[in-house]
């Protein structure tokens, strides 16, 4: 029973961590771009849940039909929040961009408010309720398709930034704004793209968690925040330490959850990542995979 119990937090743990990794992956490409913080990340993902939702349920489209249309609304959010907020704000101080990502959130989230309220509204069935049987443990297909949608998405990013023109330009980008200018890369375009991706993954991961759950409420908007120790953990420049970081996090929350919060009663699942990002921030500072940056003076 232990070890079925263990298997079982080890799972899910997995499930959770590999939507916290997707959603980091946003954090990181929008930070590899323009070297700033979007924390409005979460708030794209609830947006992304709600807008599936609603053409799930009241419009009654087909879940691959509403999936496309989603994420093309994703990104098309994405390109207008960089062209009309984030890039008159270019040359401006870091700070600057960061409290406009959080006014952004605001806005958001009294958007989704006055056109959903703020009541839980139960997700669709999107997957098949059936579970499937692994070894002793009974494993929900809605896990196994979450885990499965995150990495062909992961692995599509991947292959898109290593071996497709625009993603190695954006790759220049991300390294030396400068030089790409001077090479002919439109730093620009490159932002908006980070953008529009970034919302399209975000949105992804609010689909995943909608179905996981069985229903959405406001609590999404949260999830960006959620998400923050699992980008600084990976290291906020690198798209495989939000991976790695995510699936850490994940499962340490739900081993927490699990064994520690019967003891204390409670509270431990929300505190062990902070724990576990201060303990190995004081050996590895800019987190498990970020680049050490050397400054002459």
């Amino acid at each position: 029973m232990d070890m079925t119990f263990l298997l079982q937090l080890l799972i899910n743990g997995l499930v959770v961590g590999s939507i916290y990794s997707l959603v980091a992956v946003g954090f990181v490409i929008i930070y590899k771009a323009t070297s700033a913080l979007n924390l409005a990340q979460g708030e794209f993902l609830m947006v992304g849940a709600y807008i599936c939702l609603d053409l799930l349920s009241k419009h009654n489209i087909p879940f691959v039909q509403s999936l496309l249309i989603t994420l093309a609304f994703s990104a098309l959010l994405g390109l207008i929040v960089e062209r009309l907020i984030l890039r008159p704000l270019i040359g401006s101080h870091l700070i600057s961009v960061i409290m406009v990502t959080l006014g952004l959130s605001s806005i958001l989230k009294a958007l989704v408010q006055l056109a959903y309220g703020t009541d839980t509204i139960p997700f669709p069935e999107v997957f098949p309720s059936a579970p499937v049987q692994i070894g002793p443990i009974p494993v929900s297909q809605g896990y196994i398709y979450s885990i499965a949608c995150v990495t062909i998405l992961v692995t599509i990013l991947t292959l898109f930034f290593k071996y497709s023109k625009t993603g190695v330009a954006m790759r220049a980008t991300a390294s030396n704004q400068q030089v790409s200018l001077s090479m002919g890369i439109s730093v620009k375009k490159m932002f908006a793209i980070s953008w529009a991706i970034s919302a399209i993954v975000s949105a992804v991961g609010g689909i995943l968690l909608g179905t996981i759950r069985g229903g959405i409420d406001m609590s999404l908007s949260f999830m960006g925040l959620k998400v923050l120790p699992v980008v600084i953990l990976g290291g906020l420049d690198s798209i495989l330490g939000a991976i790695v970081g995510g699936v850490i996090i994940g499962v340490l929350e739900n081993l927490s959850g699990g064994y520690v919060d019967p003891m204390v009663g409670g509270g431990a699942k929300e505190v062990a990542p902070y724990i576990a990002l201060i303990l190995i921030l004081m050996f590895k500072p800019y987190g498990l995979f970020g680049k050490k940056k050397i400054e002459r003076v």
